[in-house]
């Protein structure tokens, strides 16, 4: 909250790729060539609790992604509702541009789409490892908060693309996804309390990934210590910034949604938290967490693998989803914690207030959609997935065989001098040849093969 102005989020849609590969696939093939390597992805599993990794589907990019996530969310607004859209904003540490912003390709597409979205926006992107969406929606909810228009609105986005090295451990903390986060005053799914946010941000290297390199670099151990070192600075500064003592902010919080880069992260983090500031061990910790929904809401990221910037907005969907089916409309008026983690590194803390119209809006998701969509990859798929960018010459070739969608957005070319392009396959019925189309048409476009 702002001043006397209440800003959040209002709704959130989810958009992960359909190609699914499960992990013990993935150990069988690797192992087949290197049998030593069994054992370490073995513990590797047992350490995360990954379980299955989507990735995408050859035509589609971050920027697709962070599209199709806006699309799935704003396809059935009042184009009036539309027309109050002040910011579109992406948070992601997967660019593919080093000087246009992703949100400029994905206002284009959502353009060309057919959506009504005005010109008369701020346009960014936001990186800071998986905490560039954190670091979006406490923007863009800053922006609204100060607007003389309360009737504007807001599109976050997180969209990432996760590639590690192959034949490593890491390997099987790899995923693919976006979550679209639409802000506004009066949220109607959840209130942001932006007055007592908890920072803590140093200099480190347990996560990186160096210019022309399209895999990360990461130190897992040291990785995860840093995690938990800076969430308890944060979390000491948000309950300074409150006024309360850190065993008083944590006894009075219902729910907690934490950056899940793999599924037992989160876990990993509160146990130490609340074994400092509550004195718990593990076993009354792990019951503290169970009786706030903690593990059903994490459950699901272990079947998607690790969409970076949308983690823990991925996990904050899953448990609004679980603890409305558990309880109804008894979920209004929770309070929440949430604690984004961003490698290099930054966490940032802040609370939130689930609103009064959340059940209306959680009735009508339909969360389990995002595994129904799922199909079993072959290998070749993966393999090639991991091979990462392909050049324009490559790129053609690949896309000779491909059948996009219908409502699904792809990277239809890049052009000699490396400008990526994007369109929209729409109905067959709707179909004209893209070729043939006016510059400026924005009916929707196939790719027919």
């Amino acid at each position: 909250m702002a001043g006397n102005r209440k800003i959040g989020i209002s709704d959130i849609n989810i958009y992960i790729p359909r190609p699914k590969l499960e992990l013990d696939v993935l150990i069988r093939r690797r192992s087949e060539n290197n049998p030593r390597l069994a054992r370490h992805l073995d513990r590797a599993l047992r350490v995360t609790g990954q379980k299955t990794i989507r990735f995408t589907e050859v035509w589609e990019d971050s920027a697709t992604l962070a599209a199709q996530a806006a699309y799935g969310l704003l396809k059935n607004k009042d184009p009036l509702a539309l027309g109050k859209l002040r910011h579109l904003v992406v948070g992601t540490e997967s660019g593919l541009d080093h000087s246009k912003p992703l949100s400029a390709f994905v206002q284009g597409m959502l353009q060309r789409s057919g959506l009504e979205i005005p010109e008369s926006l701020s346009s960014f992107q936001v990186q800071h490892a998986c905490a560039g969406a954190t670091l979006s929606l406490l923007s863009v909810g800053s922006l609204l908060a100060m607007s003389n228009r309360p009737a504007e609105s807001g599109l976050v986005i997180a969209t990432d693309v996760a590639h590690y090295e192959t034949e490593t451990t890491a390997e099987v903390t790899q995923g693919a996804g976006s979550v679209a986060l639409l802000l506004e005053s009066a949220p109607r799914l959840l209130e942001l309390d932006l007055s007592t946010i908890g920072m803590c941000s140093r200099d480190v290297d347990d996560f990186f990934r160096p210019l022309g390199s399209a895999t990360a670099k990461v130190k897992g151990r040291y990785s995860m210590e840093q995690y938990w070192a800076n969430l308890e600075e944060a979390f000491l500064d948000h309950a300074r910034r409150i006024g309360g003592q850190p065993s008083e902010v944590l006894e009075s919080t219902d729910f907690f949604v934490l950056h899940t880069p793999f599924h037992n992260m989160p876990e990993s983090a509160m146990n130490v938290l609340l074994k400092r500031h509550l004195n718990l061990e593990e076993e009354q910790a792990r019951a503290f967490l169970d009786k706030r929904g903690f593990f059903t809401g994490v459950a699901p990221l272990a079947r998607v693998g690790n969409i970076y910037s949308g983690s823990m907005y991925f996990f904050l969907a899953s448990l609004l989803n679980d603890r409305f089916n558990e309880m109804g409309e008894k979920i209004a008026g929770r309070r929440m914690l949430l604690a984004s983690y961003g490698s290099g590194n930054t966490m940032i803390v802040y609370s939130a207030r689930v609103a009064e119209g959340a059940p209306e809006v959680i009735r009508r998701w339909d969360f389990d959609r995002i595994f129904r969509s799922a199909r079993d990859a072959e290998f070749s798929e993966y393999l090639r997935w991991t091979e990462g960018v392909h050049d324009r010459s490559a790129y053609e070739n690949l896309l000779k065989d491909v059948a996009v969608p219908a409502e699904s957005f792809y990277l239809s070319g890049i052009r000699e001098d490396g400008y990526r392009e994007y369109a929209f396959a729409a109905d067959l019925r709707d179909w004209i040849s893209q070729r043939e189309a006016p510059v400026d048409m924005r009916r929707r476009v196939p790719i027919l093969r």
